[in-house]
């Protein structure tokens, strides 16, 4: 891939709380080695009950994010019911894998975190840029800075975790990718679905994370 494709970096992660889902990423989008963008928004609310955070090549992420929100549009209009998460899911993954697949010069790369609430509670899948969609039960994260993220989710992550403690626990583990992925940084988002709906609880952005 050419090393002057826009690159959302990154580190974005998505947490199952017993009241809830909190999602999470940083803010920066390169080129190569060079920082194009410092205020990127990679976590998404679709719908009022699904939100997905992207990671990847830009311009394939934000229109696969845009053409899976008119097609969940209009699966609403024809079928008189709103999608459930897996149905949604699916959808997404569908296209993901005819995107990565087409002839082209360049590779369409995506990643996308899917969370939401549906009649049967909350949700969070992992749709792999290959197309492939897995449901996940406690935490999942992305991007180049997933490695260290992971690291603080592993050991503090707990089954019984409330929304507020996930929104911290999201916190310390971008804020870990931030200091040792260069892909990664200038401020985060965090976002919460719970039985009041989507809220983006954390706007914050960072000149320099010490």
């Amino acid at each position: 891939m050419s090393n002057d494709l826009m690159k959302t970096g990154t580190t974005t992660l998505a947490i199952k709380c017993k009241d809830g889902l909190v999602l999470a990423a940083d803010k920066r989008a390169t080129a190569g080695n060079f920082i194009a963008n410092k205020k990127v928004k990679k976590v998404f609310a679709v719908t009022k009950h699904l939100v997905l955070t992207m990671a990847g090549t830009v311009s394939d992420a934000q229109l696969m994010t845009k053409l899976f929100r008119a097609e969940l549009q209009l699966k609403t209009y024809r079928t008189k019911r709103t999608p459930n998460m897996r149905e949604s899911a699916n959808l997404l993954a569908g296209m993901v894998y005819s995107n990565i697949r087409k002839m082209s010069l360049i590779p369409g790369i995506s990643h996308f975190l899917i969370a939401g609430e549906d009649v049967e509670g909350f949700h969070v899948y992992d749709l792999y840029p290959d197309g492939s969609l897995t449901e996940i039960d406690d935490f999942v994260s992305s991007g180049s800075g997933s490695v260290m993220a992971y690291g603080v989710l592993e050991t503090l992550y707990k089954t019984d975790l409330t929304v507020e403690e996930g929104v911290k626990l999201a916190l310390q583990s971008v804020n870990a990718a931030l200091q040792r992925d260069s892909a990664s940084g200038n401020g985060i988002d965090v976002v919460t679905i719970t039985k009041t709906g989507i809220k983006r609880v954390i706007e914050k952005e960072l000149e320099l994370v010490l």
